[in-house]
């Protein structure tokens, strides 16, 4: 089962429903926002109904499926992940496999509600760097108790030069105005394929043309799931709930980095495909 935020035009307040196919089902009055299904009791109930009427999916605007979770994030969950994060530091280079080994992941905080973009709309290249790159990841959506709930896809923006002039400066590299895109739906946990059998797909897309095309496998990671959200819970609480990016294990090469106009894809099995165009500057 996929759940999904949409709008059925400008102005209009934004809802959850289920989609099945090409069409949704908006979930009445009682679950009209992601909180809702998140905030005590079984979600499957909730989604039973009942259901405003049905619509097609070619006449709503599928929307970034947040609205009051905290988005964090998990670094060095993949061996290229901390080969690249080693590649890219002047100083600090050592400290990227001393935690890809430790028991403590690194975990870092990414981005309010405010911040994030859904599909189709356009994710942002900071003004003042001149290497960022895309990080494709599978991200958990957690209820307040920490129960994996879903599965979305994340797309964690990051300006690999500023983190690597000083590991200190990861803030400024990762949070920023539209730093980060979620989407397109959220894929219950009962209905996902086996995590270690999915994929995910990385294409950038340039003048019309592929100018990035890359996977790696869940299999990869070098820490569980369950893992990440007990770190992620301990001395925090989540009321609204909480999302978390689990880490790339897809990185550019070095000499590529976004430019405007760039078109970026990220596809994960049972999930579907996130599409966002990108632009640097200010939003309009």
């Amino acid at each position: 089962m996929r759940i999904a935020k949409f709008s059925k035009g400008p102005g209009q307040t934004p809802r959850v429903g289920i989609v099945e196919g090409n069409r949704i089902k908006p979930l009445g009055p009682g679950v009209e926002a992601l909180c809702d299904l998140l905030n005590g009791g079984d979600i499957l109930e909730k989604l039973k109904g009942p259901f405003d009427t049905e619509l097609s999916l070619d006449s709503v605007r599928l929307l970034s499926p947040i609205d009051h979770q905290e988005v964090w994030g998990a670094g060095v969950t993949y061996e290229r992940s901390k080969v690249a994060r080693q590649e890219e530091s002047e100083q600090g280079g050592s400290f990227y496999d001393l935690v890809y080994t430790a028991d403590r992941p690194e975990l870092f905080f990414k981005a309010t509600p405010s911040r994030v973009v859904g599909p189709g709309e356009p994710i942002r290249v900071r003004q003042d760097t001149k290497w960022c790159v895309p990080e494709p990841e599978l991200t958990l959506v957690l209820s307040p108790k920490m129960e994996i709930v879903g599965y979305t896809i994340g797309n964690d923006v990051s300006a690999r030069d500023i983190e690597g002039v000083n590991p200190l400066y990861l803030p400024q590299a990762k949070v920023y105005d539209a730093c980060c895109s979620l989407g397109p739906v959220i894929t219950l946990a009962s209905a996902m394929p086996p995590i270690a059998e999915v994929e995910i797909r990385l294409e950038i897309e340039r003048a019309g043309k592929v100018a990035i095309r890359d996977k790696t496998s869940l299999s990869r990671m070098a820490r569980t799931l369950s893992e990440l959200v007990d770190w992620l819970g301990r001395e925090n609480r989540y009321p609204d709930g909480v999302f978390l990016l689990t880490g790339s294990g897809i990185v550019p090469p070095d000499d590529f980095s976004l430019e405007p106009g760039d078109l970026v894809r990220i596809s994960i099995d049972g999930i579907g495909t996130l599409e966002n165009p990108v632009i640097r500057g200010p939003l309009g």
